[in-house]
């Protein structure tokens, strides 16, 4: 027997059960197309740090927890850090030092959700934003109090114009001066005001969240944090450290999601063991008569796994189109709510599902091409 008839005769003894080789192709695609979503939302979200970082923070922040310990945006530190960081700036090559004060406003509704970032009027948002541009209004300046610039998407999302009055809580509220041009990051989902109107917002007077630093020379960025954590006993990071966190988290999250995936993806090997199974009982005679014709045991184990790789490959296809489809619906939504991309099919993504597919395959397959291979001829035959 040639390896061509071996794909040819798979072929057949799959389309000869068309209902049930469709039925157990679709559990595979379910079940691909479910991980593939699940994890691209793991490389959406990696990507987008990875373009967005240079733009959106400071070479080195100083906080009273760092990520390691994992960084909250509480304003627990004493605002106090930032003349103390100041008296070593000159030693250590630091060209700005900015106090931030950070709040998220939760809401059931995503879509009402938005980050309250605080910084000095005086400084303006640049001074940790560089890649922000107003498209309404003007952006903050010295004296500014009460006031918010807000991103393009957050203003989409709430419903805000130039003028527009933003509650903080029942006894605080800043009026809409200016509204950012869209960038398609993450800052278009915040909201930035003066430090002092959010310090009494959150009735944190003479405390920040962090204290983020620009330097001369970014390179130097990791001998800066390790000499500001020695001599202020405070965590400072850097951004590869905001990376190592998060890619940490990531992975963390991605193994949930996969091992939610797993489930689906055991009840599919369970389909096509059955379906296989279920064919090497009804062609116990085809299969009596390739080992009287000169088929050897290993021909016959052969073709039952390449029909069970045959139906893992097909529905792994299946599984990634139907995982782009998801990836499309996942990302119409985050580009409405947040205006960035969350979910993302990569290269090495499409690799892993169609490895997981082909290996569930295999492994589905062992033993009822054990179990076919083991036939001897004259029991075969004689069935009825």
């Amino acid at each position: 027997m040639q390896r061509r008839d071996l794909w040819i005769l798979a072929r057949r003894g799959l389309t000869r059960r068309p209902i049930r080789t469709l039925l157990t192709t679709l559990g595979i695609v379910v079940a691909v197309a479910s991980m593939v979503i699940f994890l691209s939302l793991g490389e959406g979200i990696r990507k987008v740090f990875n373009d967005e970082l240079g733009g959106i923070g400071p070479d080195v922040q100083v906080s009273l927890s760092g990520f390691t310990q994992g960084f909250a945006p509480q304003p627990n530190l004493p605002q106090s850090t930032v003349g103390d960081i100041e008296k070593l700036a000159p030693g250590l090559g630091i060209t700005r030092v900015t106090p931030v004060i950070m709040s998220v406003r939760g809401s059931l509704d995503p879509s009402q959700s938005a980050v309250l970032y605080g910084l000095p009027a005086e400084q303006g948002i640049n001074a940790v934003f560089s890649n922000v541009a107003i498209a309404q209004g003007r952006l903050l300046k010295a004296g500014d109090s009460g006031v918010a610039v807000v991103g393009a998407k957050a203003a989409t999302n709430l419903k805000l114009g130039l003028g527009s009055t933003l509650r903080l809580n029942r006894r605080s509220a800043v009026k809409v001066m200016g509204i950012l041009a869209k960038s398609g990051g993450l800052n278009d989902s915040f909201i930035f005001m003066p430090l002092i109107t959010m310090q009494a917002a959150e009735g944190a007077q003479n405390r920040v969240s962090m204290v983020a630093i620009k330097l001369d020379d970014p390179k130097q960025a990791r001998a800066v944090a390790d000499q500001l954590s020695k001599s202020l006993n405070l965590e400072a990071q850097t951004q590869g450290d905001f990376l190592s966190f998060a890619d940490r988290a990531l992975k963390i999250s991605d193994a949930v999601r996969f091992g939610i995936s797993l489930i689906s993806l055991i009840v599919g090997g369970l389909a096509v063991t059955n379906t296989v199974m279920m064919g090497v009982f009804e062609r116990t005679r085809e299969f009596g008569t390739l080992r009287a014709i000169g088929a050897r045991p290993g021909f016959v184990r052969e073709l039952v796994l390449t029909e069970s790789l045959l139906l893992s490959l097909v529905g792994g296809v299946g599984g990634l189109l139907l995982g782009l489809v998801g990836i499309w619906g996942v990302n119409l939504y985050t580009q409405n709510l947040a205006g960035f991309d969350a979910a993302a099919l990569t290269p090495r993504l499409t690799l892993l599902a169609l490895f997981i597919s082909l290996l569930l395959g295999l492994i589905a397959g062992l033993l009822p091409a054990r179990s076919a291979s083991r036939l001897s001829i004259n029991e075969a035959l004689g069935r009825v």
